[in-house]
């Protein structure tokens, strides 16, 4: 498999500025915007990059191996890319292009269901190897067509999303009218204007829609009615019935994403669930909270051997994954990172980023001598 790499843009960071570069200021806002003041956001990751690995130097080292063996499925690396809203509104396509790439390498690819492909698009690109994650309705009539669309398609895995019991507070979003499709503001039709490959690309792909969601969308939905109508569709918190019932119904490996305190995952390791991601919406929902990485250690030490203990927000690049599994993780989620990538190289970004990251984390795993990825804990220095 040709692994398109381009030097010019080595790292995220490089990545990050090319796509802020070529992306309308709307588009970009909503791809880095957290909630409120952005505390938690740069929490995530700070916290992640205090932790350190001992590398052994001179012991009898043969190699490394990414793999891992994930619900079933082998894996090329210890990571996927995480479920994302409205990405076709932050570059055209995105969402197909990062499931061809997942497919591609060889990683999981988690559609989210205000993606903006649908379902059957993304199994057909991912060979039916594609994750959903649920915004669990407030009816269990759509709950129910949307799981039996998500079965028909073929995901072996369903995650469940439990990190947004209410809309947080974006203060970004609301500057920018955020919409799908975006609103013509006089100042996002200058932004607009002032980045043409992406309004050209736009173009080409047509408008941005919530495409797993457009069957039960009322048509003719101005804006501000399709807010309050997806607003109310999918309002309401996770609870201990409603994982119940899923869990009745869906009989493919099921994950709980957001779960971030032993209370909570007790409870939904009691209901059955094969796995949780520990997360905090990429630190878009709470500004007060802890970071990821700071619970996962007593998390995974408390249930790794009973389910995967699995871990999103705050990763950036192949250092961070390292320190993430040798912190307990079993694999690992990033968005933003993939996002920067298509954001400035397009239909090339989705593989470069794969291959970039993929470089980092073996880079790591030479340095410091480690074998397999379940070998990072011995390398972790605790404090």
């Amino acid at each position: 498999m040709a692994e398109p790499f381009d030097p010019s843009l080595p790292s995220i960071e490089f990545l990050r500025q090319e796509a802020r570069r070529r992306m309308p200021g709307f588009a970009f806002d909503y791809l880095e915007g957290g909630c409120n003041s952005n505390v938690n956001v740069r929490r995530n990751t700070d916290d992640i990059r205090k932790i350190k690995l001992k590398p052994y130097y001179v012991r009898d080292y043969a190699g490394s191996n990414l793999e891992t063996t994930l619900f079933g499925q082998t894996y090329s690396a210890p990571f996927g890319i995480s479920p994302v809203g409205l990405q076709g509104l932050m570059w055209p396509k995105s969402c197909e292009i990062l499931a061809a790439a997942a497919n591609e390498h060889n990683v999981p690819f988690v559609l989210s269901t205000v993606g903006t492909a649908s379902v059957e698009t993304v199994s057909e690109l991912t060979e039916g190897k594609a994750w959903f994650q649920l915004y669990h309705p407030a009816e269990e009539e759509l709950r129910d067509k949307l799981l039996k669309r998500v079965e028909a398609a073929g995901c072996p895995v369903l995650v469940i999303l439990a990190d947004t019991p209410t809309f947080a507070y974006r203060p970004l979003e609301i500057r920018n009218g955020l919409s799908i499709p975006p609103r013509m503001t006089l100042r996002n039709i200058c932004q607009m204007v002032a980045h043409p490959t992406w309004s050209f690309s736009q173009l080409a792909a047509g408008s941005p829609e919530f495409k797993t969601m457009k069957p039960y969308i009322p048509k003719g939905l101005d804006m501000k009615h399709l807010g309050l109508f997806m607003n109310k569709t999918f309002s309401g918190r996770l609870t201990v019935d409603r994982i119940k019932a899923i869990r009745d119904i869906w009989k493919g490996k099921l994950v709980v994403k957001g779960i971030v305190n032993v209370e909570d995952c007790q409870k939904v390791v009691d209901l059955g669930v094969d796995g949780i991601i520990i997360s905090n919406h990429g630190g878009r929902s709470l500004d007060a909270g802890q970071s990821t990485i700071e619970v996962l250690p007593e998390l995974a030490q408390k249930f790794g051997k009973r389910i995967t203990v699995m871990i999103d927000s705050g990763m950036r690049e192949g250092p961070d994954i390292a320190c993430a599994l040798a912190s307990g993780a079993q694999f690992t989620f990033m968005g933003r990172s993939f996002m920067y990538g298509v954001g400035a190289l397009g239909k090339k970004g989705g593989s470069h980023t794969i291959t970039m990251i993929k470089r980092q984390l073996q880079q790591v795993m030479e340095q410091v001598a480690c074998p397999t990825i379940q070998d990072f804990p011995e390398h972790l220095i605790r404090s």
